[in-house]
C-alpha cells in the first residue's frame, strides 16, 4: 500500500490504539465517530487524530458524522497487515510467559501465539490450552509453522543464550522482556519491554 511510505513511525505506533478504541465503539453499536470524539476519549489532539486517520483511511470522514467505524477498522487492519495471522512463540514459561501464552488479545492484531518453550522439565506440558515444549523442540516447531516472531521472558542471565537459540531456529523478530540488551545478527529485530521502567516513568509523570 503506497500510503505506508509517507506515514511516520509516530503515526504507525498510534494505529493499534486507534484500532482498539474503534473496535470498542463498534462493540457498543457505534456506526460513525468523529476525530474530535476519538481525541477527547483517548487524550490526543483532534488535529493529530484527523491527520493520522486521513493517512490510512480509504474514505474521508462525513461532515458532522465523522468516520464510518467499520470501514476505518478495515482500513487500519489492512494498513497494519492484520488480515493474515503471524505465528509467534514464547521462550520462557515462567509467570510472565504463561500470562502471555494465555492472553487472547494478540489475535486482534493478526498475531497467534502458538506455543511456549522452556529449559525446565517441570514447566513442560500445557498452559492456557497451549503446549509448552522443551527448548530442543524449538527449531522443529519454528520451521514447521513458519514462525518468525518470538517473545523472550527468561531471567536476564539466560536471555542471551535463549535469544541465540531463537535466532538459530529461524526467528527474526524478538520482543525481549528480560532487563538486558541482546546481541543479534544483522537482519534480526529486537524490541525491548521493561515493565519496571514503564511503571516508573508512568508514576514519575503522575507526580
Amino acid at each position: 500500500m503506497e500510503k505506508k511510505e509517507i506515514v511516520s513511525k509516530a503515526t504507525v505506533s498510534r494505529l493499534p490504539a486507534y484500532l482498539r478504541y474503534l473496535k470498542g465503539e463498534a462493540g457498543k453499536g457505534v456506526n460513525f465517530v468523529s476525530s474530535a470524539a476519538i481525541a477527547a476519549d483517548m487524550g490526543y489532539s483532534s488535529v493529530g487524530v484527523r491527520k493520522d486517520l486521513a493517512l490510512v483511511s480509504s474514505y474521508p470522514g462525513k461532515p458532522r458524522m465523522g468516520f464510518e467505524v467499520k470501514l476505518l477498522i478495515a482500513d487500519i487492519e489492512r494498513f497494519l497487515g492484520y488480515h493474515g495471522k503471524t505465528a509467534a512463540v514464547v521462550v520462557g514459561a515462567g509467570g510472565l510467559g504463561r500470562a502471555i501464552l494465555s492472553y487472547e488479545g494478540f489475535e486482534n492484531y493478526g498475531l497467534e501465539v502458538i506455543a511456549a518453550f522452556d529449559a525446565s522439565p517441570s514447566k513442560i506440558g500445557a498452559w492456557g490450552g497451549k503446549p509448552v515444549y522443551p527448548m530442543d523442540r524449538l527449531p522443529e516447531l519454528v520451521r514447521r509453522n513458519g514462525v518468525r516472531a518470538g517473545i523472550l521472558t527468561v531471567p536476564k542471565e539466560s536471555a542471551q543464550a535463549a535469544c541465540d537459540e531463537m535466532v538459530s531456529a529461524g526467528i527474526s523478530a524478538v520482543l525481549n522482556f528480560a532487563p538486558v540488551y541482546l546481541t543479534v545478527p544483522e537482519g534480526v529485530k529486537v524490541a525491548y519491554e521493561d515493565l519496571a521502567a514503564s511503571l516508573a516513568a508512568l508514576c514519575g509523570g503522575a507526580t
